[in-house]
């Protein structure tokens, strides 16, 4: 990526917009998305929303502007920030072992809760296997108990800490800390620390059970193969997914998420630095990426860098994050999108936040 000056403000409102929709637009009818969405924060805190295609096949009704999404991976961040509050609250030690707060849970071939810290699951290189890789098709509740016994059946993907590489397990396992060190479920201590705080209006942690999505909507579908048809799964049980991915919100309300935490209105200031402490990461973020604890360092084309994470569900995908100067955006499609889509949908952020 070239490197260079940061647009004017005066940019974004006078190129801004029409790029975006351009985006959007392409992914519709170039990348055969159904539905794209938008929301855009400018210098000052002006922001705009976006949407292109249709917001449900079989009824041909209109995108719902800033309709709710699922968010997927988004929810590592909002699980992080929990897991700092502690830290910062000394309830949770970053580089205490997993088995002080799990004592004998996370045990298997070359896993050893002794020797993974609680910093390495959030910095994703504990070497835990990804429980998600050995799931079945079925469409049913989990409890993340039982995810966790399906990870540890199989071996430790590497020794904690030599190298990086994705696992939601390592969500999985945080969750289970907090929920052990405040007695609370974690959902409610993502409520209570998180949504409630900052004002986070259409943001939520589905219960346990919950199919729907609960406000305004796009559907979202599923393709099992490319050029094959499109089936609606916008209704299913996410519980899968829990610490790692179950939680549904907009674009604009993790735009605020993203801006405030950066603000520093969610961790004291030696906790955030923590979180942006990178190492090299690889698939699935850009080129260029670095990941923090539970958040995503991305540069920009156009000079600096933004801070997001994104996020992967059946029916949905999400891309997006904020500067630190609080610029915004995020980019929502109905259908989980090929890798070239994937990137499409970052040139759109890095447009947004550049324009």
């Amino acid at each position: 990526m070239t490197m260079g000056a940061l647009a004017p403000p005066s940019a974004f409102a006078a190129a801004g917009p029409d790029s975006v929709r351009k985006g959007l637009n392409t992914l519709v009818h170039t990348d055969g998305v159904p539905a794209a969405l938008a929301s855009v924060q400018g210098l000052g805190g002006r922001t705009r929303t976006f949407t292109a295609g249709v917001g449900d096949l079989a009824t041909g009704a209109e995108v719902p502007r800033d309709g709710q999404v699922r968010i997927g991976s988004n929810t590592k961040t909002f699980t992080a920030v929990v897991v700092l509050q502690l830290v910062g609250e000394g309830k949770i030690g970053l580089d205490a072992p997993v088995h002080t707060y799990l004592p004998g849970l996370v045990r298997g071939d070359g896993i050893d809760g002794r020797r993974i810290t609680v910093r390495q699951l959030l910095q994703q290189n504990s070497g835990l296997p990804n429980y998600s890789k050995y799931l079945s098709d079925d469409i049913r509740s989990y409890d993340p108990r039982e995810l966790l016994d399906l990870a540890l059946q199989h071996r430790a993907d590497f020794t904690p800490g030599a190298k990086w590489s994705y696992s939601n397990t390592n969500y999985l396992v945080a969750g289970l800390i907090v929920q052990k060190v405040t007695g609370r479920p974690l959902a409610e201590e993502i409520d209570r620390r998180v949504i409630e705080r900052i004002g986070l209006r259409h943001t939520y942690f589905p219960a346990p059970g919950e199919l729907t999505i609960r406000e305004r909507h796009p559907r979202g579908y599923y393709q099992d193969s490319a050029g094959g048809p499109l089936v609606d799964a916008t209704e299913w049980d996410p519980s899968w997914a829990w610490a790692a991915g179950q939680m549904v919100s907009t674009d604009s309300d993790l735009n605020r998420f993203f801006t405030e935490l950066l603000a520093g209105r969610l961790l004291p200031k030696a906790q955030l630095d923590l979180m942006r402490t990178t190492v090299p990461a690889g698939y699935p973020f850009p080129a260029g990426a670095r990941y923090g604890l539970g958040i995503v360092r991305t540069p920009l084309s156009c000079g600096g860098v933004y801070w997001g994470h994104g996020g992967s569900m059946t029916g949905y995908e999400t891309r997006g994050g904020a500067t630190e100067d609080g610029r915004a955006a995020h980019v929502a499609v109905t259908l989980q999108p090929s890798q070239a889509t994937k990137e499409r949908m970052d040139g759109a952020v890095d447009t947004a936040l550049c324009r």
